[in-house]
Order: C-alpha cells, then sequence, then structure tokens
C-alpha cells in the first residue's frame, strides 16, 4: 500500500476509475472480437486481446509518466504545437491511409496513427492557456474570442472532411471550454449560429455538385456527411445496436455471451456499449456511465481546488472531451443518437485513442497531484511548538532566574 501511495500521487478516485474502465475494456473487447478473430486470425481469440492489453499497458504507463509532470509545462508547449496541428492534419488529408473512404491516419514504420486524437489534445491545451492568459480581457470579442475561435474552426474544419463526427465533437468541447472560461454568451451563441449556416451552406454545395459530377476529396465525402446527418445509411447498424440493448434485460446475458456481436460491423469500437449491456445488461451500462460521471465530478473538486486559472481550464477542458465523447457513444449505442463512429474513451479497442485519453487523464491527474503536494506544504508551514519550547512548558521545576 504504501508503494502504491508513494509512487501513485494525485486523486486516488480518478485512479480507480482508470482501473475500473480498463478491466471493462479487457473483458469487452475479448468478448466482441471473437468474429473478427474467426475471420482474419483462424479462430485465435488471443491474439486480439494481447494487442489491445498491450496498447492499455503503453497508455497507463503514459498515464504514470505524464501524471509526475508539471502541469506549467503544457501552456508553453501548446504554443509551439498549435503551429504544427494544421500542417499535420492538412499532411494527413493529402497523404495519410485511405479507411472507408477517408484519410484519417498516417503511417509509420507500418504503425498507423489517428492524427485528430493528437490535435483534440493540443488545441484544448492552447485554448486553456489562452483564456488563462486573457483574463482580464476575457469579454474582448475582437482581442480575446475572435483568435480563439479562428484556431477552433482552423483545427476542426481539416479534421472534418475525413472524419465529420470527431471535427463536431471537438468543436462542442472547445465551446463548452469557451463558455466556463467566461466568454460572453452571445457571443458564442453568434458564433455557434454563423458556423453552423455556414456549414450546412458548405455541406449542401458540396452535396450538390457531387450530384452533378464534380469529382474531389470533398465532394467525394459530402453523401456520406448528409447520410450521418439524417441517417439513411446506418439504420442496420443502428437496428443491431437496439436488439443487443433491448435483449439484454437487467442483469445481461452473461460475460461472453453476445449474439449481436455476430451482426455488428464494429462492436469492439463504435457499438462496444451495446455490447457491454447486452452482457452485463443495464447494471453494467449503468455502472459505465457512473464511471464518467464520477470523473466530470471528481475534476470539477480539483478544478474548485486550483488557484490559478490555466490548470482549471485545462482539467476541465480535457474532462469535456473525455466525458462527451462517451456520453455520445454511449447514446449512439441505445438509438438516442445518429450513428458517429466515436470510439468509447479507454474501452473501445483502438491505439492512438487509447494513448490520447491516458494522455489526457495523467494530465488531469498530474494537476491534482501538485494541489496535494501544494496543501501538504501549507500544513507543514503552520506554526509548531519547537523543541526548545516545548521542553520549557514540559518541565515545571524550571523558574526564571
Amino acid at each position: 500500500m504504501d508503494f502504491f501511495r508513494k509512487n501513485f500521487k494525485g486523486d486516488a478516485n480518478i485512479w480507480a476509475i482508470i482501473i475500473g474502465l480498463s478491466i471493462f475494456s479487457l473483458l469487452a473487447v475479448y468478448s466482441s472480437t471473437g468474429t473478427l478473430a474467426y475471420r482474419w486470425r483462424g479462430g485465435d481469440t488471443t491474439a486480439y486481446i494481447l494487442k489491445h492489453a498491450a496498447y492499455l499497458g503503453v497508455g497507463l504507463l503514459a498515464t504514470f509518466v505524464i501524471h509526475r509532470l508539471p502541469y506549467k509545462y503544457y501552456a508553453r508547449l501548446s504554443q509551439l504545437l498549435i503551429w504544427l496541428v494544421p500542417l499535420a492534419l492538412l499532411f494527413t488529408l493529402l497523404m495519410g491511409v485511405n479507411e472507408n473512404d477517408a484519410t484519417r491516419r498516417l503511417q509509420f514504420f507500418g504503425i498507423t496513427f489517428q492524427t485528430s486524437d493528437a490535435a483534440k489534445l493540443i488545441l484544448i491545451m492552447f485554448l486553456a492557456r489562452t483564456l488563462a492568459a486573457k483574463q482580464d480581457q476575457i469579454r474582448d470579442f475582437q482581442h480575446t474570442l475572435l483568435p480563439a475561435f479562428i484556431w477552433i474552426l482552423i483545427v476542426c474544419g481539416l479534421i472534418l472532411p475525413a472524419n465529420f463526427s470527431t471535427a463536431g465533437l471537438l468543436f462542442g468541447t472547445c465551446i463548452a471550454l469557451l463558455f466556463v472560461g467566461r466568454c460572453r454568451f452571445w457571443h458564442l451563441t453568434g458564433l455557434v449560429a454563423v458556423t453552423a449556416v455556414a456549414g450546412g451552406l458548405a455541406i449542401g454545395g458540396l452535396y450538390g455538385l457531387n450530384k452533378l459530377g464534380v469529382d474531389n476529396v470533398l465532394t467525394q465525402r459530402a453523401p456520406t456527411w448528409v447520410n450521418r446527418l439524417t441517417g439513411e445509411s446506418e439504420h442496420y447498424q443502428a437496428d443491431q445496436a437496439r436488439i443487443a440493448v433491448g435483449t439484454a434485460g437487467f442483469f445481461g446475458r452473461g460475460p461472453g455471451n453476445s449474439i449481436q456481436r455476430n451482426f455488428l460491423p464494429h462492436p469492439y469500437s463504435d457499438f462496444i456499449f451495446a455490447i457491454i449491456i447486452e452482457e452485463y445488461g443495464i447494471i453494467g451500462g449503468l455502472f459505465i456511465l457512473a464511471l464518467y460521471l464520477a470523473l466530470l465530478y471528481r475534476t470539477v473538486i480539483i478544478v474548485r481546488k486550483c488557484e490559478r486559472t490555466f490548470p482549471a481550464f485545462l482539467a476541465i477542458g480535457l474532462t469535456f472531451s473525455i466525458v462527451f465523447q462517451a456520453l455520445i457513444n454511449m447514446m449512439v449505442a441505445v438509438g438516442l443518437f445518429p450513428v458517429t463512429g466515436q470510439p468509447l474513451p479507454l474501452i473501445s479497442m483502438g491505439g492512438t485513442s487509447i494513448l490520447f485519453t491516458c494522455i489526457a487523464l495523467g494530465i488531469i491527474l498530474g494537476i491534482s497531484r501538485e494541489l496535494k503536494e501544494q496543501e501538504e506544504k501549507a500544513m507543514q508551514k503552520k506554526v509548531v511548538p519547537t523543541a526548545d519550547s516545548s521542553s520549557e512548558e514540559d518541565n515545571p521545576e524550571k523558574t526564571e532566574s
């Protein structure tokens, strides 16, 4: 126990949440990849779980390393990395690996890397630093909100052609962070409205050009965006997920007994929550939901203890990103939201998603660690009786000379 207290700093509840999600991840991925293993691995059901366990191990190692680093470095680092993000995203669009008619990943030495996951983390760090540095001018639309919003549009705009749902989720997370950062509500509302109208017109125009035969990267993706918004092409997946949820009951079919994993196209990533409910019932689904909400609750406690604005904005922004993505994935699985293709953070199979989720959690834990260390130092500075003074008080025979 002393070993864990000495080496694993920060909020113990968040560490418990990470462990709980990781355990569920191993169980759910092992169950949901059975069909995949028989299709591509000759029935070797351990191949995918070992690979996923390795990803989790690397991610948890990253959490451990990151949580020992001072959070002040992220403010400086974000100012440099934010300039590299558009270049990386543009390079991905032009030279990335094509998957499902979209280029979302770069490949280095046989290892694929999804640049949008890194872009999300860097943009949130940059916004946290910007909001913290300009709190005195936070109501200034032209010098504070507009420059920050332009960066949001640049990053989300470069993610959007290949990954509409990720761009939308990141945009919503950034708007929530700007609101928490005390930007004017009416300024945010106006910018969101203008962006929504302009985006709708752009998608409609590209869709029309596609129907007219214009062929390029944007027009090719336009029908996919429209289908995602309307749900026209996602009925099969949504129906299979509803069957998994609807037949689960209160306690589920039991671990490893899912039937719909044989019919869902991506039961190990996009629809893993449906498999969890099918096997572990409503209780299992509520438990997973409770873990993400507990993460949000514990982060709010951390934020309330922060005396500086940058760590507060950074912690809540990263938590928004994780929890919002989790809620959308779960709503898709139960039929409350259009199919988006978003993985369930720290549970779905996928290397890049797990890695950057773990990095984000490591940053949150690092902020919590520094707050605890500050509290301990403050306690040590309290006046305590010295050895000499205590000996005088405890010795009634000693009198003044």
